[in-house]
């Protein structure tokens, strides 16, 4: 994220006239646009999921609802921001597959065709990611580096024909790694950051990585191995990351602290999961799993950096307003409602309300986050500044 909007900052000064500018911004735009409507399928399939009314009721949707968020929309916006970052057009390749694969699995194309697309946005990235370590090598590459692997780990199991409850620890592990990763970036200004905190950070994606590729071969001693090394992660991200440092902090570095360290306190349920209960594939107990890590977290992580992200990739200020807040708190709500009313006490009605929220949430942020870019910067007296 870092080096994006250094990068950003590079490009506006030297663009010779608005039109370049104009039509590099149209382009990752478009880039965008199959993301979007991979969020908005995403939604759909939750709502279809949950047993209530949707907008298109195609089961064929409800039964992509992970993959079109997680490599559709999510997958679409990291790799694009990274894209961005190492400046080489065919870059470009990672978040167009990766979006229009996940689009494809919904058309009369063979499925595999789409899975194979999504793996490629993966080859793609992984070179991208070469570009950026070979001008600039860090710990916090190699960790996302890692995390791009086991993307591409779990897109080849569900191209060979696993279910997607095996593929979910790859899903899973390209999101948090990734992020972990773009933490570590930030984390380097800590005075607590050093050479031995980057390997110990390593070193817990590395054993993540191999408990992700044990899993789906041996669950009984996979699974407990991943919640374990997660847990491990949980405990670096908590002592080491900016956040921990910012949280007295006001404005936009609070607001992003907020949204980070509620962010990784989610992440312990899967953690607890995998560690107690295994590779569990349905239930109650896999629904906390999932949505703790894919709404609890990586939703959180969105909400967090959007304002940072968005115009790095799109030189589209979004300025950071308080009501941003509104969506991150029924977001959080709205999943405890989900996990501890309808997974764990057995209410369906809880289970229902607290996902439909979650897609509120979701909805809400975009319309917040899009009134505060169209309403403009802060004036210096509105910053609360003399």
């Amino acid at each position: 994220m870092t080096s994006a909007i250094r990068l950003t900052g590079q490009q506006v000064g030297a663009a010779s006239s608005d039109r370049p500018a104009l039509d590099r911004t149209s382009l990752r735009l478009a880039f965008l646009i199959p993301g979007g409507l991979s969020l908005l399928l995403g939604l759909d399939a939750a709502l279809l999921l949950l047993g209530v009314w949707s907008p298109l009721s195609v089961a064929e949707i409800a039964e992509l609802h992970a993959p079109l968020l997680a490599f559709g929309f999510v997958g679409t916006l990291v790799v694009l921001e990274r894209a961005v970052a190492a400046r080489r057009a065919w870059g470009y390749a990672a978040p167009a597959m990766l979006g229009l694969g996940s689009l494809a699995l919904l058309s009369p194309l063979p499925a595999a065709v789409g899975k194979a697309m999504i793996g490629l946005g993966f080859v793609a990235l992984l070179g991208v990611y070469l570009v950026i370590r070979r001008r600039s090598p860090a710990v916090a590459i190699d960790i996302q580096i890692l995390g791009a692997v086991a993307g591409l780990t779990g897109v080849t199991l569900w191209l060979v024909g696993a279910s997607i409850a095996t593929l979910v620890p790859g899903m899973a592990l390209f999101l948090i790694l990734t992020i972990a990763g773009e933490r570590l970036e930030l984390a380097r200004i800590s005075p607590v950051m050093d050479a031995r905190a980057e390997r110990l950070g390593l070193g817990a994606a590395l054993l993540l990585v191999g408990a992700a590729a044990i899993a789906p071969l041996w669950p009984a001693p996979g699974y407990p191995l991943l919640g374990a090394a997660l847990t491990l992660l949980i405990v670096w991200l908590f002592r080491y990351d900016v956040a921990t440092r910012l949280i007295g902090a006001s404005g936009l570095p609070r607001y992003m602290a907020v949204c980070l360290l509620v962010g990784y306190v989610w992440l312990i349920v899967p953690a607890g999961v995998w560690i107690v209960a295994g590779g569990v594939a349905g239930g109650t107990l896999y629904d906390a799993a999932l949505h703790a890590i894919f709404l609890g977290f990586v939703l959180s992580m969105i909400m967090a950096h959007a304002p940072v992200i968005l115009p790095a990739v799109l030189r589209k200020p979004l300025p950071y307003r308080s009501f941003l807040y509104v969506p991150v708190v029924l977001l959080h709500v709205s999943l405890m409602v989900r996990l501890l009313g309808g997974d764990a006490w057995g209410s369906v009605e809880a289970l229902r309300w607290g996902g439909v929220l979650n897609v509120a949430s979701v909805l809400l942020f975009a319309a917040l986050a899009a009134t505060s870019a169209v309403m403009g910067p802060l004036t210096k007296r509105r910053k609360g500044r003399p």
